[in-house]
């Protein structure tokens, strides 16, 4: 089995991790969940991360071929579409992105959204396999944390975003809409039914205790010492998962960021003085912890 190269980067501002994922031998490669800069403070938005994966991409004399997103991200916009406008590489994202527009066309009322998932190049299904290079990626649908999540696992590494974080770290949340603790659970437990060595890359890190970023741990490593599933059952998952949420104010940008990212990226288009401007409904979770 032919594994891959990865780089991972990670983005301080939102705790995200990127990844370029290369085949050793042809030299084609993935980009994996890309940042698009922005500041809420002032609206300011920048392609300072995305720049740099192109530069890495450039220096090591890889050639990109797909721009892949895991879900649609609440903390932070989506570079897949600046990516495509510089490489002409094709995006994808899993199926269900679908389902998630449903949900996010209501909040934001917008009836002329597609929810078609045209936005992106192709839609992956459960099971589905493409190639990168000479690399085998299959996809594995992992809801919970939404319910359009997937993981990308190329020959011993699985790219696992938002299910399981770092040993140290837990799991993530499961209350964004169409979010559940019980997918989740089940999801995690189909990453952990991979062998003991494939090595896992998470899609953030937070630094607890201020120790520095790490993404990459093993299925091995998660079993022994992550105490979100070591030793834990299905219904104490859930519960701990549950009243764990419930205590987790909204991620800062999640409005901000939800009306680009079921857009693949895309930002709104400029008005007729040439600025863009996003919209943010009032009220429209009205059950969330006040940060």
């Amino acid at each position: 089995m032919l594994d891959p190269n990865v780089a991972g980067f990670h983005d301080a501002r939102t705790g995200s991790i990127q990844y370029v994922v290369a085949c050793p031998q042809t030299r084609e490669c993935a980009v994996i969940d890309p940042v698009l800069d922005y500041d809420e403070k002032s609206g300011s938005t920048a392609t300072t991360n995305a720049d740099m994966l192109l530069d890495h991409i450039d220096r090591q004399g890889l050639k990109l071929v797909w721009i892949l997103d895991t879900h649609p991200h609440a903390d932070h916009f989506s570079a897949a579409r600046y990516l495509k406008s510089r490489t002409g590489a094709p995006t994808a994202i899993g199926e269900h992105v679908r389902d998630v527009q449903q949900i996010w066309r209501r909040i934001y009322d917008d009836p002329d959204l597609p929810c078609d998932g045209s936005q992106w190049d192709r839609l992956f299904c459960d099971g589905e396999t493409f190639g990168i290079g000479n690399l085998t990626a299959r996809v594995l649908h992992s809801p919970g944390h939404t319910l359009a999540s997937i993981s990308y696992v190329v020959g011993d590494a699985a790219f696992i975003h938002d299910t399981l974080f770092m040993p140290d770290s837990g799991s993530a949340r499961a209350d964004f809409p169409g979010g559940s603790a019980e997918s989740l659970w089940q999801s995690i437990q189909d990453i952990l039914s991979l062998p003991d060595d494939t090595r896992l890359f998470t899609g953030h890190d937070y630094r607890p205790g201020r120790r520095p970023a790490l993404w990459e741990s093993s299925v091995a490593a998660q079993k022994a010492g992550n105490p979100h599933v070591a030793g834990t059952s299905r219904e104490e998952f859930i519960r701990l998962r549950e009243a764990r949420d419930r205590t987790l104010p909204m991620p800062k940008l999640i409005l901000h960021a939800l009306q680009v990212n079921i857009r693949g990226g895309e930002l709104p288009k400029p008005e007729d003085n040439g600025r863009r401007y996003l919209k943010i409904p009032l009220d429209a979770l009205p059950d969330a912890v006040w940060g």
